[in-house]
């Protein structure tokens, strides 16, 4: 079956990793909110210095130009930053489950954002498996706002709409991310999004978190999350152009919901919180959106997540026959040179012959 083939089994496997970064960072976050400390710009701050400092070595290493505007890379530091900001701050009003799930918002999101700019196109069965997986997000949202368990969060609503909000601003970044991986450079788009999303967070940390962080009473139980939810993000990042040049963006976000699985264990088992019987219902949708969604044209999923890299290898075959075309070119203008000054008689035939196989090779 072609589906399973080694690239295929990789995404799969990367896919997996980076959602269990993301569950952990969730977790991480939770753990800070139930601390009482509040702080999501600043969790996010450390991630983007640490991207600034490795790959900002790696670029003064190599001395290479730009292949593309840093004006783009000054905006998808804004919304990535804000991205970060709206899903950390939600942890305050929800619980750890409703933020994982509603989190898959971005899956839609992308897909319409491919549709209108990247161009792909998308067929029913896929169409339907994403319904289907917003379809347990209404439940999640419904379940919230019912339950008479309110362990979770103290305003699931307001929560909720966070969450939603900063999934749709994850997926333009995905969608820009995958765009500038594919035409521009993985370490380039690392280095100045750490770069500019180091600056942005701290003009930001400096007008609203200020005070916050000055009253953190520093212990072992509050910098174990606050580190670890950098570093977990430093990886993520750091891994995400990886998936999103072979895949795609909807893979990503796809493989990331499993995450809401590990959630539900980590509130279970860690927190001892008791999940209302609509998150299973909600996981259940999701698990056969997701289905539906694998399910339709596999083989037209991987020929799509490579067509960056065929257009490119076209071009190389295209600048290459140029060049040789024009080899041939001047060797056929130098041997009909020399048909002219030994045989004066055929120099009007040569001359057809030679214009006609130009012909021949420019169409």
């Amino acid at each position: 079956m072609k589906f399973w083939t080694k690239k295929t089994l990789i995404g799969l496997g990367l896919g997996q990793f980076l959602s269990l970064l993301i569950t952990s960072t969730g977790f991480s976050s939770s753990e800070l909110s139930r601390r009482g400390i509040n702080v999501p710009t600043s969790q996010s701050f450390l991630n983007y210095v640490l991207l600034t400092i490795v790959y900002g070595a790696i670029m003064l290493y190599r001395r290479q130009a730009l292949k593309a505007k840093w004006y783009y890379y000054v905006i998808l530091g804004l919304v990535d930053v804000e991205a970060n900001y709206l899903v950390v701050k939600a942890y305050q009003y929800t619980s750890l489950t409703s933020v994982m799930l509603l989190d898959c918002w971005s899956i839609p999101a992308v897909m319409l954002l491919t549709w209108l700019f990247l161009h792909t196109k998308y067929r029913f069965k896929k169409i339907t498996g994403v319904v289907i997986c917003v379809a347990g997000l209404i439940v999640v949202v419904f379940s919230d706002v019912h339950a008479t368990d309110r362990s979770g969060g103290s305003n699931p609503r307001k929560g909720d709409s966070l969450v939603i909000a900063g999934a749709t601003l994850y997926a333009i970044s995905n969608v820009s991310e995958e765009f500038l991986v594919k035409n521009a450079d993985r370490v380039e788009l690392m280095a100045f999004l750490g770069l500019f999303g180091a600056i942005i967070s701290a003009i930001q940390i400096s007008i609203f978190e200020r005070n916050e962080l000055s009253s953190i009473h520093w212990t072992a139980g509050a910098a174990f999350p606050f580190f670890g939810f950098a570093l977990a993000m430093f990886l993520f990042y750091s891994f995400v152009p990886f998936l999103l040049k072979v895949n795609g963006s909807t893979m990503l976000n796809l493989s990331l919901l499993t995450s809401d699985m590990w959630a539900v264990l980590i509130r279970i088992f860690a927190y001892h919180e008791k999940v209302d019987w609509m998150y299973f219902v909600s996981f259940a949708a999701v698990t056969i959106g997701l289905i539906v969604y694998s399910g339709g044209d596999k083989e037209g999923d991987l020929q799509r997540a490579d067509v960056a890299d065929e257009e490119a290898e076209r071009s190389k075959h295209f600048e290459e026959e140029a060049s040789s075309v024009n080899n041939n070119q001047g060797a056929v203008a130098g041997s009909s040179k020399i048909g002219e000054s030994s045989q004066q008689n055929f120099s009007k035939t040569e001359n057809v012959e030679n214009k006609t196989t130009r012909i021949g090779i420019k169409l």
